[in-house]
């Protein structure tokens, strides 16, 4: 028993968690001995998160040159490219499709007669960017800035790109063997040695977050929110036990229990930290050792998907934009409903991979159904513990398609490699 302890970083994970929220539950009535321990223990999280972030921006650059530039082909990149796209875009549309029905068919919740004021630390937006060249506008301008500002600030989007781009002008500028591909992959080793040394602290990191998030009260839930949470949590669940492992045994023959076995941690670690983008080198590293994804396509199909795979987030937003409709009485026709369907789409894509950082792609969502954005004030209630659900199921879509897009750009290795020696 010790030693599956000491070898499996997800049980270790999950112990941290329960013990955190054990120690909060016992000494409940003392409160303010619970607040000064989260003193320092905020500070074992704001490291741990620190950490993580400081590296995620070179791991996706380098991680993508170097997947890029494994394939060696511009043709087969634009396959595999292509092929993360249509799978992105078809789990997305699943996720949206199934919040919306569920949500649809669900008596309507009784309009609010006064709605919480918004939070300070939300900004927002004005009715003219929710327009579509408003919305167009706003993802180019995110995508194409300096590099070196993208590193710095975070912007995953516009390091993807850029990786992208300049990887494409390097394979069509250099031999395969050129010296500038090994000290890329130099890097990845040095950069995959120093993600190995952060995810060992992973459970004391989720040990602190648990602790700092249940000390804290819910004395403002009310009903409503309980049903709509309860909804969220059941259809979030269905997509990540039931449509997700449906794809990953169709399209790379992974069996349900073997599937969860494998990705286990890092879905522990999105499910503590909220956080796609911080969870991003555990998850490259369980899809390479855990799921057998080589490493040219975990390189590009992992880094594209913590930047525009978001089944989860699309999926609560479907949710949360009928639920927001209907309590502030706001009639939904058929035109508000596929503008919330193309906007959760849309916003779900470079939505920043960091807790509750889909708040800002609800906001387009709730202008375009034409829904007040104070909105906002009434999900941001409950929206922190659901985020944690549906952040495990965006980890766990971007593992599937890893392992469904490496099979089948093996599988026509295969058939290429049998039509050479038949030829």
């Amino acid at each position: 028993m010790g030693n599956m302890i000491r070898q499996s970083l997800a049980i270790q994970i999950i112990i941290a968690a329960l013990f955190a929220w054990l120690i909060t539950g016992i000494f409940s009535e003392q409160r303010e001995l619970l607040f000064t321990v989260n003193e320092p223990l905020s500070l074992i999280k704001t490291l741990y998160i620190g950490l993580l972030k400081s590296i995620v921006g070179l791991m996706v650059l380098f991680s993508l040159i170097e997947g890029i530039s494994n394939i060696g082909s511009i043709v087969k990149l634009k396959k595999v490219g292509m092929l993360t796209l249509a799978f992105y875009m078809f789990t997305t549309t699943i996720a949206i499709v199934l919040g919306l029905g569920a949500a649809l068919m669900m008596p309507e919740w009784a309009p609010l007669s006064s709605a919480p004021p918004v939070s300070d630390n939300i900004n927002l937006i004005d009715s003219d960017s929710a327009s579509g060249l408003a919305i167009t506008s706003k993802l180019i301008g995110m995508a194409l800035i300096n590099p070196i500002s993208a590193l710095s600030s975070g912007n995953l989007l516009a390091i993807v790109v850029f990786a992208i781009i300049f990887s494409i002008a390097l394979i069509a500028a250099l031999p395969q063997n050129h010296p500038v591909f090994e000290v890329v992959r130099g890097v990845n080793k040095g950069i995959s040695t120093l993600v190995n040394g952060i995810v060992r602290l992973a459970p004391f990191a989720v040990f602190a977050i648990v602790f700092d998030f249940t000390i804290e009260p819910n004395d403002a839930l009310f009903s409503q929110l309980f049903e709509f949470a309860a909804l969220v949590f059941v259809l979030t669940m269905i997509h990540g036990l039931v449509v997700l492992p449906a794809i990953a045994r169709l399209g790379a023959g992974i069996k349900f229990g073997t599937l969860f076995k494998a990705i286990s941690a890092p879905m522990s670690m999105a499910f503590a930290t909220s956080s796609s983008s911080a969870t991003l080198p555990l998850t490259i590293k369980t899809a390479r050792e855990k799921l057998g994804v080589s490493d040219s396509t975990s390189s590009i199909v992992l880094p594209l998907g913590a930047v525009m795979n978001m089944d989860g987030t699309a999926l609560f937003e479907g949710v949360a934009a009928v639920f927001l409709a209907q309590l502030f009485g706001v009639d939904l026709s058929t035109t508000g409903i596929v503008m919330i369907f193309i906007m959760a789409m849309v916003s779900s894509v470079g939505a920043p991979g960091m807790p509750s950082g889909s708040m800002s792609g609800m906001q387009l969502v709730l202008l375009a159904a034409g829904i007040p954005l104070e909105a906002i004030a009434v999900l941001l209630i409950i929206e922190r513990p659901l985020d944690t659900f549906r952040t495990a199921v965006n980890v766990q879509g971007d593992l599937v398609a890893s392992a469904v897009i490496d099979r089948i750009v093996g599988e026509e290795k295969q058939y290429q490699a049998v039509k050479a020696q038949l030829s």
